[in-house]
């Protein structure tokens, strides 16, 4: 079968109603934008279907906007857009492979990428690490990334996508960023997914835990068996993670007052109490109203991620200024990625990595099935 016909088919079976994980279960949505004005779609050899079977002939690039229909594609209304190529799309500048479809939602576009899982993974790599890391430890991010995608798509489907591109799942920006390296990692633990108590795991990940992994249950109220805090040596010598800022009290209080925190004149805020791990359990907020204990997650979240990168973290106080300072960064669940790289540096390989982060876990090929 010849590829162009090969895409056909495909157009067709997606303008059907059906899409590509639907035809192979190893297949990935991933949206790529939600809630836009318009994106921009360019690429040569792009075949276009309406959504509806019918084809679509318009000439490149394609400027699309929410219409009071659906979608607006170079003025023409249709319920969607589905475009293929047997290359790679680019939207809004960036390359992307397979088929690209884009839908109303209730606020502006969806964009979603609906691609083999495979080619997805290698380029998220890119997006979480560096390929230019130790094999193993590349290899190591594969299968988690893999088994936290098929994770979701077991959780999501039928869902008009299954995961998103933002560090709400894994990032992804597409086929630019792949690279031998990174495609290495990929093929050669192709299919390969954790599981525990035969299945597929929710592999959480993230970037530095600062000494030690955290257990699941201070950060989300649940204890997962293969989700529990363990000891990392490796982390704080390949990226020893400092950081600290400043905040006036008043920037505090009205983050806190936007997290449902009823607060109003804050005095002092101080840790109280710290779990196994090191991080913090709570903060106490002293303010005219008396005083709120706060988890240290949810102080984390109020004050933003970006600027409190973990739950690690001291407060000195100075006049009407907060000082905060920690190290690590992310949640700290799951694998350490700096720790997997500096255990990759010690001659550890991939299995071994998997197996010291998540407990009790097994390997297991095609895709846990």
């Amino acid at each position: 079968m010849s590829l162009f016909r090969a895409l056909i088919i495909l157009v067709i079976c997606l303008a059907a109603g059906g899409s590509v994980a639907a035809m192979r279960p190893e297949t990935v949505r991933v949206a790529l934008f939600k809630g836009v004005d318009g994106v921009r779609i360019d690429g040569s050899g792009v075949l276009l279907t309406d959504g509806r079977g019918e084809p679509l002939d318009l000439e490149m690039p394609l400027e699309v906007k929410r219409s009071y229909s659906g979608v607006s594609v170079n003025g023409k209304s249709v319920d969607r857009l589905i475009a293929v190529a047997p290359g790679r799309l680019s939207v809004n500048g960036k390359g992307y492979r397979a088929v690209v479809e884009v839908s109303g939602a209730e606020k502006g576009l969806l964009v979603v990428n609906d691609l083999p899982l495979e080619e997805y993974l290698i380029g998220l790599i890119n997006c979480e690490i560096s390929s230019a890391w130790p094999m193993e430890a590349v290899k190591a991010q594969a299968v988690i990334a893999r088994s936290y995608a098929v994770y979701q798509m077991q959780a999501r489907r039928g869902a008009p996508y299954q995961l998103e591109s933002s560090v709400m799942d894994q990032v992804y920006e597409g086929a630019d960023v792949e690279d031998s390296r990174a495609a290495r990692g990929v093929e050669e633990t192709a299919g390969q997914v954790l599981t525990y108590d035969g299945k597929t795991i929710q592999a959480f990940y993230h970037s530095n835990c600062a000494g030690h992994t955290e257990n699941s249950k201070n950060v989300w109220g649940m204890s997962i068996p293969y989700l529990q805090g363990v000891a990392c040596l490796y982390c704080g010598e390949s990226n020893p993670i400092k950081w600290e800022l400043r905040l006036s009290l008043k920037k505090v209080e009205s983050a806190l007052r936007a997290a449902g925190y009823q607060v109003a004149g804050i005095r002092e805020c101080r840790v109280r109490g710290r779990n196994d791990s090191g991080r913090v359990q709570e903060v106490l907020v002293d303010s005219s109203r008396g005083k709120v204990a706060v988890p240290g997650v949810a102080f984390r979240k109020a004050l933003g991620y970006g600027a409190v990168k973990s739950t690690n973290f001291e407060l000195r106080q100075s006049g009407d200024e907060l000082w905060v300072a920690g190290s690590g960064s992310g949640h700290g669940v799951g694998l350490c990625q700096w720790g997997a790289k500096g255990r990759a540096i010690e001659g550890f390989d991939y299995r071994e990595i998997l197996s010291y982060y998540y407990p009790g876990v097994k390997l297991a090929g095609g895709y846990g099935r």
